[in-house]
């Protein structure tokens, strides 16, 4: 009693690309991203086992869901939010990443095909009747307040690096145009349904704070796949964290963000590995593995679930091995999501 449980629902260990975690406390019940997609091709397992181990990722979630009060959405991937099964979100608070900034354009209309079901199902009504016309806004450049991430020294990457930075500006100030030309999609509340957008929000039930950060970049600085939101839940003071998709994290303030918060429990995903070096380069490789070590030694959680993304790569813990020698080192527990709950994960038995 008094304490903040969790049960890991779903994770890419157990055989489907998820981060679906239920986390419980005396006064809220909170099912994070509540999302499974099927694995990639170079996944090595049959397509029958694929689909077999999505089928059981989908009836996992919806019977989690069955037991929450709140759903977080921290982002519109498939792997993260279920955009067909309206039933899991009968009765709840929809706790969500804000559709309307910082997000990509795949992203935003799938947002925008959520929310649109969401209004049909518990509002009967379509979505464009609730759209809200924008002013339009002025955004700064995110990579600017990336203070740690910005003295990094590149050595002969450094050009290249200044390329990709260029580059990835001009990516994102395309996006504000886009964001100020598009309606709003509003917040909803229905007799059976609430949506609410958090970023960088805090929410308390009870003694219960659930905070939310700052839109995060899923990745690297501008990554084309668009930005995450992160989870905290206090109580009593024990602090749970579930990063999303940071992938590492790579950036450094990212990583420097889950120190300062201190987490008990640390729900986080790893680089994807199974992507180098088409899509991952061994440089951010090597600044995902230094962030994890350093959120090692210097936050100690009690317990680190390393999972979603890394374990897609029948090598990953070859790949990621001075993250598992420095929690050996420093007495902290590092498990993917099937190891804590007494499996092999499914990628080194397929």
């Amino acid at each position: 009693m008094g304490k903040i449980k969790f049960r890991l629902v779903w994770f890419d260990s157990l055989g489907a690309k998820s981060a679906c975690t239920l986390v419980e406390t005396p006064d809220v019940s909170v099912l994070i991203d509540p999302g499974a997609a099927v694995m990639q091709p170079s996944f090595p397992a049959s397509l029958a086992d694929k689909m077999f181990w999505l089928k059981e990722a989908r009836e996992a979630i919806m019977r989690a869901s069955k037991k929450c009060d709140v759903i977080v959405i921290s982002h519109y991937h498939h792997d993260h939010y279920m955009d067909s099964e309206m039933e899991i979100y009968k009765g709840k608070l929809i706790l969500a990443k804000n559709p309307n900034a910082y997000i990509n354009d795949t992203q935003r209309m799938r947002a925008y095909e959520f929310y649109n079901n969401i209004s049909k199902t518990f509002g009967k009504k379509s979505l464009d009747t609730l759209l809200r016309k924008r002013e339009p806004k002025s955004y700064s450049d995110p990579y600017e307040e990336l203070v740690i991430a910005k003295k990094r020294d590149y050595g002969d990457y450094a050009e290249r690096k200044r390329e990709l930075l260029s580059k990835g500006r001009k990516w994102f100030f395309k996006r504000v145009e886009n964001w100020n030309s598009w309606e709003l999609i509003p917040e909803l509340k229905f007799e059976n349904c609430e949506v609410r957008f958090v970023d960088g929000k805090t929410f308390r039930f009870g003694k219960t704070k659930i905070e939310f950060s700052k839109p995060f970049f899923h990745g690297i600085e501008y990554a084309r796949v668009g930005w995450v939101i992160s989870t905290v839940i206090t109580y009593n003071g024990e602090r749970f964290i579930h990063t999303s998709d940071l992938e590492g994290p790579t950036i450094e303030d990212q990583a420097e963000w889950v120190i300062n918060k201190k987490p008990k429990f640390l729900i986080l995903d790893g680089p994807s590995t199974y992507l180098i070096p088409f899509m991952l380069n061994l440089i951010n490789l090597r600044r995902a593995i230094d962030n994890t070590c350093r959120i090692i030694r210097e936050c100690k959680p009690e317990l680190i679930i390393y999972d979603h993304h890394l374990p897609r790569d029948r090598k990953f813990k070859e790949r990621v091995k001075k993250v598992y020698v420095t929690a050996k080192e420093e007495g902290v527990k590092v498990l993917t999501a099937a190891e804590y709950l007494g499996k092999t994960p499914v990628v080194l038995k397929a």
